[in-house]
């Protein structure tokens, strides 16, 4: 019998590298859990968030299109009432769509008021929730300040603490993401001095594990619908504050930290945004090699953490002889700097920042040719939607969805007409270098053009634009922006915004095929345009038009 998968489980991690995984090569850390799937499915080397922070890249995996399309550049600003997603896709083909985890969604409150949509309506909770069902939504971000938490919104992780019995308001820091030092005194996540120390939480109560427990519970609740499913699970780890439980604290130390990507050169004469992020205290901390021993270790013990927990979510699906039925995709949202061209965070466009994990399996038999293969053409975030929606049979709507599907490379048939370059965006309107360059919201956007040789950004607000060369500098280390004998490569990457930027985006009501469907309408609806005295069209067409002339009234 021919396998085809009926389910999706499509699994986001928050801030991991691409080169973090063994599957990758990391010489350290050791991860079989993912590195059996990505044996067992194509794994894709080139995949390329269409932006490095988190908000606006998740809208463009939820919705298949670029940030400069759904207009979500940043964090915290909302999706519009109305974006088509993923959820609205798979929904109108019969596909229920749902969510477990982070999404870091802005609902467009507005725009659902000025429609007359209320936030607690059907309608209304999945605008608010980027198309999806809410099984639990959890953004993982619970700090608390003076002013009060920075998420105002349920958090059912804490919830799920305090019924543990961890006790106070904010359990999900005084426990989850703290240590207790040896004074009794607690241990703050957000201090990086506190990353080597165990978080002050039993293991299986951390917030990996527990959002397994509720990806299985889901599982287990719909094993036996006949009704096809998406589940986008979205973990928050090992997004900071980096810290993790024991035993997985001192699984790794100061002998696995590789060395910083990085080299004074970057130092001379640096991109003026660029120099703003290094001056920031994000960048002067992870300039530290102390900083560095402390947090990488933790860094790599959430991602060891999070692979034994793939390792438990996989062995429920094979026990339950689900897995030969669901197409499994691990990606990531963006990577993360880690003292890499002095940087921290996330937020340009090196490659441990733009480009991410992508392992997907396909438990088709028409994936059979491809198992364990590895792709190297240039994938987009944008890709996933279309690909879901071609694997679970539904039409594509390409005058919506602006990413292609993968099915070709899952199933051995590499495409020869594939994209030439791949895009990413960033806004930094919000941020401090903003203040710094004193720049205007509008001129605070970077656009990257990467291909397989170069790596260009355009640099908004009368800046000059970066340039990378790939091949003869994969580190990144060497910015050719102002070199003249490189000025060939720069047109050609501005020839390739421009043409991505007239690209049809806005037209998402009309597909080309229902234009295609009016023309030629014009005779049969009685537009008769141009015409002199009829004999220019058969005279059929103008039967309603000619004839006795109608007496006037009263005549």
């Amino acid at each position: 019998m021919t396998k085809k998968a009926k389910n999706i489980l499509f699994i986001m991690f928050d801030q991991l590298r691409f080169d973090y995984l063994s599957c990758q090569g990391h010489p350290h850390l050791k991860t079989p859990h993912m590195d059996r799937l990505a044996a067992n499915g194509v794994r894709f080397t080139r995949a390329y968030v269409q932006s490095p922070i988190c908000g606006s890249s998740r809208m463009s995996y939820y919705t298949g299109r670029y940030v400069h399309s759904h207009g979500a550049q940043r964090n915290n600003f909302p999706l519009r009432v109305g974006e088509f997603t993923m959820g609205d896709h798979l929904r109108a083909a019969g596909v229920d769509c749902f969510l477990i985890g982070k999404t870091h969604m802005q609902a467009d409150v507005q725009g659902l008021e000025r429609l007359g949509i209320t936030p607690d309506s059907i309608i209304g909770a999945r605008q608010s929730e980027c198309g999806f069902d809410v099984v639990v939504r959890d953004d993982g971000l619970w700090a608390q300040g003076n002013e009060g938490f920075y998420d105002n919104k349920r958090s059912p992780y804490n919830e799920y603490l305090k019924s543990k019995g961890y006790v106070g308001e904010n359990p999900w820091h005084d426990f989850a993401n703290a240590a207790a030092d040896a004074d009794g005194d607690i241990a703050s996540g957000w201090l990086m001095h506190n990353a080597d120390l165990p978080a002050n939480i039993d293991e299986p109560d951390s917030e990996t594990p527990w959002l397994t427990s509720e990806t299985i519970k889901f599982i287990e609740g719909r094993k036996n619908s006949a009704k096809p499913w998406l589940c986008h699970v979205s973990y928050i780890k090992p997004h900071w504050p980096y810290i993790v439980p024991e035993p997985y604290h001192a699984m790794y130390d100061g002998r696995h930290v590789l060395p910083a990507n990085k080299s004074d050169v970057e130092k001379q004469n640096p991109h003026p945004v660029y120099q703003a992020y290094m001056d920031n205290q994000i960048g002067q901390s992870f300039s530290r090699e102390d900083v560095r021993q402390k947090v990488i270790p933790a860094y790599m013990g959430l991602i060891k953490q999070c692979d034994d927990q793939m390792g438990r979510l996989f062995a429920y699906l094979e026990e339950t002889g689900q897995m030969d039925e669901t197409m499994i995709v691990i990606t990531s949202d963006h990577g993360d700097y880690l003292g890499d061209h002095w940087l921290g965070e996330k937020d340009l466009f090196h490659e441990c920042s733009v480009k991410v994990p992508m392992i997907i399996f396909d438990p088709s038999s028409a994936a059979d040719t491809s198992r364990g293969t590895v792709c190297d053409e240039l994938v987009e975030a944008i890709d996933l939607v279309p690909t879901f929606m071609q694997t679970l049979g539904a039409d594509i709507p390409n005058h919506i969805l602006e990413g292609r599907s993968l099915t070709s490379f899952l199933h051995g048939k590499p495409q020869d007409d594939w994209r030439e370059f791949a895009i990413s965006e960033y806004d930094y309107s919000t941020s401090n270098a903003a203040v710094k360059l004193g720049l205007k919201p509008s001129d605070c956007r970077l656009m990257m053009v990467a291909d397989k040789h170069w790596k260009f950004v355009h640099a908004e607000g009368g800046l000059r634009p970066m340039l990378f060369d790939l091949q003869n500098d994969p580190n990144e280390l060497h910015d050719l922006g102002e070199s003249q004998d490189h000025q060939h490569v720069i047109e050609m990457m501005y020839e390739r915004l421009g043409k991505w930027a007239r690209r049809q985006s806005q037209r998402t009501s009309s597909s080309d095929q229902q234009i295609e469907n009016m023309r030629g309408k014009g005779l049969g609806k009685g537009i008769f345009l141009g015409l002199y005295d009829g004999s220019e069209v058969p005279d059929e067409a103008l039967a309603k038009i000619k004839g006795p002339a109608k007496s006037k009234p009263g005549n």
